[in-house]
Parts: structure tokens; C-alpha cells; sequence
């Protein structure tokens, strides 16, 4: 209510981290295991390969595709089984640019 009462949407600390992540040209995406959801954060134009990379090395090592859905669109359909039934995963492969908010299952061989 404090915020709506001055016309402003969000906290001074959301606006400084969002703020501070678009200068340094920083993005976060995310992955969902069974146990935990998680957030990770790398520059802005890294491609599947290498962000496959930062969750894990073997990941990029033995990279086949990512699973891909915007965040927003995962949190209105509840579940990534939804989401799969309605066909609104890509799979994209080690050349794709993720994008900020990003939910990605890594494909591999390892």
C-alpha cells in the first residue's frame, strides 16, 4: 500500500539491483530440479551452450539441447508437465541467446 500511496511499483532496492544488473549488462535464468529452483545469473548475449556451462561443466561438455519457456509463462501454467501438454517448450539448441528470466532443463549425455 506504502508504494501505491506514491505511484510507485516497485522497491527502492528492486529498482537498484534491476538497475544495477541492466548496467553491468547481466541477465538471470533460471533451472528446476525436483527438490529446487534455482537462479543464475550471466551476461547478457551467452548463448545455451555456456550457460549449460555455468550450472555445470559437464553440462556444456556433453551439452545435446536446452529445454526453453519464458518464467512468466511457466508461472501461469503451474508446471512444466502443463507447459509440455501445450507444446510451449522449445528446444533450442547451443547457438540459442538466453534471455532474461529464461527457464532452461539442460539436455545432456553425461
Amino acid at each position: 500500500m506504502f508504494l501505491a500511496d506514491y505511484g510507485l511499483k516497485e522497491s527502492g532496492l528492486a529498482r537498484l539491483i534491476r538497475v544495477t544488473y541492466d548496467l553491468l549488462g547481466l541477465i538471470s535464468f533460471f533451472t528446476i530440479g525436483d527438490e529446487e529452483c534455482r537462479a543464475w545469473t550471466t551476461r547478457k548475449g551467452t548463448n545455451a551452450l555456456r550457460a549449460a556451462g555455468i550450472v555445470h561443466s559437464d553440462f556444456e561438455r556433453c551439452f545435446i539441447r536446452a529445454e526453453v519457456i519464458p518464467c512468466d509463462v511457466l508461472l501461469e501454467l503451474k508446471s512444466l508437465h502443463s507447459a509440455r501438454e501445450r507444446g510451449l517448450l522449445k528446444l533450442e539448441g547451443k547457438d540459442y541467446i538466453v534471455r532474461d528470466g529464461d527457464v532452461i532443463t539442460v539436455r545432456h549425455s553425461a
